[in-house]
């Protein structure tokens, strides 16, 4: 599995540009292709939990697992979509977060800190029920980029 852009599950865009700002949908750890939501380590790439908090421990990566998997997977989609439309994750200066529960958060912040090393985006977290297109769903993140138009 490679790092492909977000691709909506319905009738949406993925992300809009308008002058120099990028508005990129909410995205989630779902494969539409292979028809896949990612729910743990092993939906991932060969040795990439390992560099997320993969312990090797039964309860702590049942535990851990689906949050750092689809925390990983939606940034690395969010990156490749950033890439497609010409800019860096650095560009990134606003996530929304949507947790199903905000315990979720700082396992989340932990994979964030690998993506954002220097500073970080401004945030907004907020807690919701539910997600589509099923309980799976973690969490969902909206990026806002600046990238400005080269004259």
């Amino acid at each position: 599995m490679t790092a492909e852009t977000a691709r909506p599950l319905a009738r949406y865009s993925a992300f809009q540009r308008r002058g120099d700002f990028i508005f990129l949908s909410g995205v989630i750890a779902v494969d539409p292709t292979a028809g896949l939501i990612i729910r743990g380590f092993d939906d991932l790439p060969k040795g990439a939990g390992r560099t997320i908090g993969q312990t090797g421990e039964f309860p702590v990566d049942m535990k851990d697992g689906p949050i750092l998997a689809q925390s990983r997977f939606r940034l690395d989609r969010i990156r490749a979509t950033m890439e497609k439309a010409g800019c860096l994750m650095a560009n990134v200066f606003k996530l929304v977060q949507y947790f199903r529960d905000l315990d979720h958060s700082p396992r989340y912040n932990t994979v964030r800190r690998r993506v954002f090393p220097d500073t970080p985006p401004v945030s907004t977290v907020v807690e919701a029920s539910a997600m589509m297109p099923s309980r799976d769903i973690l969490i969902e993140v909206e990026a806002t980029t600046w990238l400005p138009v080269r004259p």
